[in-house]
């Protein structure tokens, strides 16, 4: 039975990927429990503290295949424990007593979040897999579109032209940043943890300090200046960083979704064949693949409101913020998997409607060209005494319903100063649009290298 919008067959692509479902799925999270036994085990007969052929079985039956998920799930039940009942699997699938190896020495919590992190490794890699296929989509799209002129937009009202490359170069910067965050954070989160009960590694002998290094070095991690079983910062990084990830897509989505609107109608996403946008309206193309990341990444703030709760853990380790960890994050990585998904085929197939946005740079009568107005006059009259003249001319002509191009030629003041010939070229909002071009320009020179566009 299916009760989560992960697992519902008709839900679970709109919130999640298989890929990443694939990641965090049950198995896999057993699996690296397993792989860690694994490790655990062969170190420990590299250091001589378990024997050999005990070792040896333990690596040969630590996969999932070899576990009876009915044995471990009526052992749960009795347990009401986490990872007994799949170390006592194993120690089950083991032949011949060698099974008695098995989790020697460590406790639960070494198990779980070494094998979580082996579980977040998977997820950041693709993750940045994601990325990069995004950026190459804005990439594309900034190039293409450095010189086509739209209006910018402040606190939601017309305000000067742009270029489109402009306002798609400022996301892929953004994304260029996450990358950078991402391999920063790597370096501070795939880190195991084998130190024991309390953190001390009292259980694990003199050889404790080689034992944790090799059992750590065998999963492809580093080991931890000192335990972390109370620190949860590692953790709360890692969601944060994803957390800013999902903002700037849901920014991203957001403006698609905005500059879909008829009355826009400069963007429009991809819509395939078959498509249907109203069970009611056969006309309408609804922009359903943002919305959806939109509708995600809203929802995926929901788990960053609590995040920080896991560092508040009670002592030396505390179960009841402890295992918040294995709902919260693993959700956090499949919401933003469906998300980056999303805008991943919107922005690869984004069409840019160059003839809206020109339409949309008139729409005002050409009053957006004030500020242009106003610096041609500030040489004769001075910048506040021309901000003036020009303020007067537009409330005028907004009142009376006049084009800005009819006002200001009425205007005396103006009129000595600035000929039709020169009004009219003041008002081609087309060419206004700053060092938009030019800009765009320098920051692909800068990117070019960038390990995202790699």
């Amino acid at each position: 039975m299916q009760v989560s919008v992960f697992d519902m067959t008709i839900l679970r692509d709109a919130w999640s990927t298989a890929q990443m479902r694939e990641i965090f799925c049950e198995e896999n999270r057993i699996q690296k429990w397993l792989d860690v036994e694994a490790a655990l085990a062969k170190a420990q007969a590299k250091l001589k503290i378990i024997p050999k052929d005990a070792a040896d079985e333990i690596v040969k039956k630590a996969h999932f295949k070899f576990m009876d998920i009915d044995f471990i799930l009526s052992e749960f039940k009795k347990t009401k424990h986490p990872l007994v009942p799949t170390v006592r699997g194993l120690e089950r699938a083991c032949e011949n007593g060698r099974g008695e190896f098995v989790h020697f020495g460590v406790t639960t919590q070494d198990i779980i979040d070494t094998g979580l992190v082996l579980q977040f490794k998977e997820g950041l890699n693709l993750i940045k897999s994601e990325l990069k296929e995004i950026a190459k989509a804005l990439l594309k799209l900034t190039k293409e579109h450095k010189n086509t002129p739209m209006m910018g937009r402040t606190l939601s009202l017309q305000a000067l032209p742009i270029t489109f490359g402009h306002k798609s170069a400022i996301w892929l910067s953004e994304l260029n940043r996450h990358f950078d965050r991402i391999e920063e954070l790597e370096s501070r989160l795939y880190v195991g943890l084998i130190v024991g009960a309390v953190g001390t590694k009292a259980s694990f002998g003199e050889k404790y300090r080689e034992l944790e290094e090799l059992v750590n070095e065998l999963l492809g991690l580093k080991t931890a200046d000192i335990s972390w079983q109370p620190a949860r910062d590692r953790f709360i990084e890692l969601g944060y960083v994803l957390g800013n990830i999902n903002a700037t897509f849901n920014k991203i989505a957001h403006q698609i979704l905005l500059m879909s609107h008829n009355e826009f109608d400069e963007l429009a996403e991809p819509f395939s064949k078959g498509q249907v946008g109203s069970s009611t309206m056969p006309h309408k193309r609804n922009p359903a693949i943002s919305e959806n990341a939109v509708t995600v990444s809203n929802t995926l703030k929901a788990n960053l409101a609590i995040l920080s709760d896991i560092e508040r853990h009670e002592h030396e380790r505390d179960g009841q913020v402890w295992k918040m960890e294995w709902k919260l994050l693993p959700e956090i990585f499949l919401m933003l998997s469906v998300v980056l998904a999303n805008m991943k085929t919107a922005l690869s197939g984004l069409e840019v409607k160059k003839e809206s946005m020109l339409k949309n740079l008139n729409l005002l009568g050409g009053y957006v060209l004030a500020e242009r107005v106003m610096f041609a006059l500030a040489g004769k009259l001075g910048k506040q005494h021309a901000h003036e003249v020009v303020y007067q001319a537009a409330m005028k002509g907004i009142e009376n319903h006049l084009s800005f191009k009819e006002v200001l030629l009425k205007d005396e003041t103006v009129s000595k100063i600035l000929s039709n010939d020169e009004i009219e070229k003041l008002l081609d909002a087309t060419t206004y649009v700053g060092y938009a071009p030019k800009l765009v320009d320098d920051f692909l020179e800068k990117i070019k290298d960038a390990k995202i566009l790699k």
